[in-house]
């Protein structure tokens, strides 16, 4: 009989300075219409995106100055090893679990680039082994939440009895640029938040749900909707405004087709919790799905709350769904640079 891989705990961190959309407007106008002249006409996707507030990794006035890489990735490694550590240390202790109890830490983050990675960097400060397995991961963008997740089930599942600690941070808001600025850079600053989320996976029948199965799509040709433009000043974003109309067509067949090796279909899920990439692509995972308008609504509330954080935003999702109460079956979702759709099928160990 095949042990099943639970997840025994969850967690999220966000840093502590709040960005209200009102003044992301104003920030960005200060900051882009001098060099992009159509920023005035896209204005009104604050308005639509869904979006009250964000925390951002530095208060609103570290933004107005132009930073370099340099001072970009000391931000990146100060913030996010904090965010780690609080993450992590948050799960460990609902898990009931020490950092010495980690066999396998699995870190998932593509908003900077750290070597040695934040795990390792983490080490002194939470008292991890010093014969953990390190398993860093970079450039799942929004993907990264789950398809971290899935990794951390599978590595669960081929040691029995071992625990494997799953972070993800994202800081988005350290790609602002302001020049060259374009389409996709209006849009990051409309949509963009920071955050990390931690979980604790085993494998055994002690957790609060079960880790059935995990999936992935890519589609060729793909390679310019989402993704990173390596730059003189840093990591400048690639976004493509066709991604709602991209998932309204594709996310109905991939689903079936990433279900169809666990003999499921569609209409057995439960609820699907999908990564709130932006308002338009929640209302197109409802339509390719086939959910009622609206149905989608933790994934609205933290997409209000929280921005789209990146990896870590499906993982604020399946937290709210989770303190409402997990239904039998559900399906953790994401979306990410590839272009690659990913899931985690989960089912309720209540």
């Amino acid at each position: 009989m095949t042990v099943p891989v639970t997840m025994l705990s969850l967690a999220t961190a966000t840093p502590p300075h709040t960005l209200t959309q009102e003044t992301a407007l104003e920030t960005a106008r200060d900051l882009l219409a001098g060099s992009f002249r159509d920023f005035e006409r896209m204005t009104s996707v604050f308005a639509n995106a869904g979006i009250a507030e964000r925390q951002l990794a530095r208060p609103v006035e570290w933004y107005l100055s132009p930073r370099d890489f340099t001072e970009r990735t000391a931000v990146y490694l100060e913030v996010a090893l904090d965010l780690f550590v609080t993450a992590a240390t948050d799960a460990l202790t609902k898990a009931g679990l020490d950092a010495a109890d980690v066999d396998t830490i699995v870190t998932v983050s593509s908003t900077g680039i750290a070597t040695p990675s934040l795990e390792a960097r983490a080490m002194a400060r939470m008292g991890f082994r010093a014969d953990v397995s390190r398993v860093p991961v970079f450039g799942l963008g929004c993907a990264g939440g789950v398809s971290g997740l899935g990794l951390a089930a599978r590595l669960a599942r081929a040691t029995p009895g071992s625990t494997v600690l799953f972070v993800t941070v994202e800081l988005c808001s350290l790609a602002l640029r302001t020049d060259g600025v374009g389409k996709a850079d209006v849009i990051a600053t409309a949509l963009f938040g920071d955050g990390a989320a931690a979980c604790v996976v085993r494998s055994g029948d002690e957790g609060f749900v079960q880790l059935t199965g995990s999936a992935e799509k890519t589609w060729p040709d793909t390679l310019d909707i989402m993704g990173w433009a390596m730059e003189t000043s840093g990591l400048g974003v690639v976004l493509n405004r066709a991604i709602p109309a991209f998932a309204r067509r594709n996310m109905g067949e991939a689903m079936e087709q990433m279900l169809t090796p666990q003999n499921l279909q569609i209409g057995d899920v439960d609820r699907f919790i999908c990564h709130p990439g932006g308002a338009k692509v929640v209302d197109a995972m409802e339509v390719a799905l086939g959910l009622n308008q609206g149905s989608l609504d933790h994934e609205r509330e933290v997409l209000r709350c929280h921005g789209n954080m990146s990896a870590p935003t499906a993982l604020f999702v399946l937290d709210r769904v989770r303190a409402e109460g997990l239904p039998p079956l559900s399906v953790l979702t994401a979306l990410g640079p590839g272009f690659t759709a990913s899931t985690v099928t989960l089912r309720c160990a209540a």
